[in-house]
């Protein structure tokens, strides 16, 4: 893996790249509170066909950035910064959760770098977007990080997951104001508008029993972007973790420009 620091406005953005130098390029977009460890497993569905291509936001892994307010947009901007770094002018995108909002306004505020799109597990925000019950907020408010940490586990897997140790769970070394500004960025993230701008082949994903975002947001987002394609898959957040074996696979057939189908 060849590591390296794009620079962006008042940031030093860590990233990190894996993948034949001569192959298209597939950018990574993990969720809210996680650096590019979200991907540590995953990009190896990737790597054999794609130059991958990942960086920690603001507020987690190795970048330096102020804190001050971040939204999807600055988000997005800091990926484009990323890309050029590396000498990428267009890129596949792959975002899941917080990294689909990013990803939407990637597509939006900046079509030319976008190739084709993947959308998982993630909401067009703002008064359209369906959005996580009250309840679920305050489990997930536990001042217990034991009891936090189980939470999150059984939103992101079914009962039947017996995989490793999830990657999914958020940086541990975020300060807590860094996890606040995250939280914002996902919460302030409003894409309705300009999601029919949107002309980059899209395959939209969600798992069928999401909690966190719920599924309900898939055909939302499908509706919004002209010849997309929604899939809602067995599974609960991490329905691309737990279910790889099906959805890596979906996700490679239309980033190669194939019928996003299954079986």
């Amino acid at each position: 893996m060849v590591r390296g620091r794009a620079r962006a406005l008042g940031a030093e953005l860590a990233f990190q790249v894996e993948g034949p130098r001569d192959a298209p390029v597939l950018l990574l977009l993990p969720g809210q509170a996680n650096a590019h460890h979200w991907w540590d497993e995953l990009r190896h569905d990737f790597t054999d066909a794609f130059r991958t291509v990942t960086f920690d936001y603001r507020g987690t892994g190795a970048t330096r950035a102020h804190e001050e307010p971040w939204t999807t947009s600055s988000f997005a901007a800091d990926a484009v910064a990323v890309l050029a770094a590396v000498g990428a002018h267009r890129a596949h995108v792959y975002g899941t959760s917080m990294g689909g909002r990013v990803a939407q306004m990637l597509a939006i505020e900046h079509p030319e770098v976008v190739d084709r799109l993947v959308l998982a597990c993630t909401s067009p925000g703002g008064t359209h977007g369906h959005e996580r019950s009250q309840a679920l907020r305050r489990r997930l408010a536990d001042p217990d990080p034991r009891i936090r940490r189980s939470v999150l586990l059984e939103l992101m897997y079914t009962d039947d997951w017996t995989g490793p140790d999830s990657a999914l769970l958020g940086d541990p070394d975020m300060t807590p104001g860094a996890t606040l500004l995250h939280l914002r960025v996902s919460g302030r993230h409003d894409a309705w508008a300009g999601l029919p701008a949107i002309t980059a082949p899209t395959l939209v994903l969600h798992g069928v029993d999401d909690e966190l975002s719920p599924p309900q947001n898939a055909p939302l987002i499908g509706s919004r972007i002209h010849g997309s394609s929604v899939q809602v898959l067995p599974g609960r957040h991490g329905f691309f973790d737990e279910f790889r074996e099906q959805v890596s696979p979906l996700v490679r057939e239309h980033l190669s420009g194939g019928p996003a189908s299954i079986g």
